[in-house]
């Protein structure tokens, strides 16, 4: 999911909405997609939150209100935010992004039912991580 597959509309526009805390992307085969922040944060395919296999994903928490505070292309074919907990590891290519819009809504769904499982509340802070961190 991470590379970019040829057969991926790419985007035409992409507009950071601060105030509403959405990026709003549209694609060359017409679809628009409005992709909250939040859910780009705890959706990061960076190895920080999605871990270095199966089943080593971290549940994000307390992201709700995360803010974007810069976007800067990688290539042609993705882009790299920083978001406002400093978390900027996370490459967004194009068939990432548009499997974010697409998906929108079942990885909501998703998302709350980890959060029921974790017994975890969406706004608790992350947990502080003791040691060294993995360098993600």
């Amino acid at each position: 999911m991470a590379g970019l597959n040829p057969q991926t509309p790419t985007p035409r526009a992409l507009t950071v909405h601060s105030q509403s805390r959405v990026l709003e992307v549209s694609f060359s085969d017409g679809a628009e997609f409005r992709l909250p922040f939040e859910l780009m944060r705890i959706y990061s395919p960076s190895a920080e939150v999605q871990g270095h296999g199966p089943g080593q994903e971290v549940l994000q928490t307390g992201k709700r209100d995360v803010e974007l505070t810069a976007l800067e292309p990688v290539g042609n074919y993705a882009v790299q935010p920083t978001f406002s907990d400093g978390h900027d590891t996370g490459i967004y290519s194009w068939d990432y992004l548009y499997f974010l819009g697409a998906q929108q809504d079942q990885l909501w769904a998703d998302y709350e039912r980890r959060l029921k499982d974790a017994g975890v509340e969406r706004d608790a802070p992350m947990p502080q991580k003791a040691g060294p961190s993995c360098g993600h």
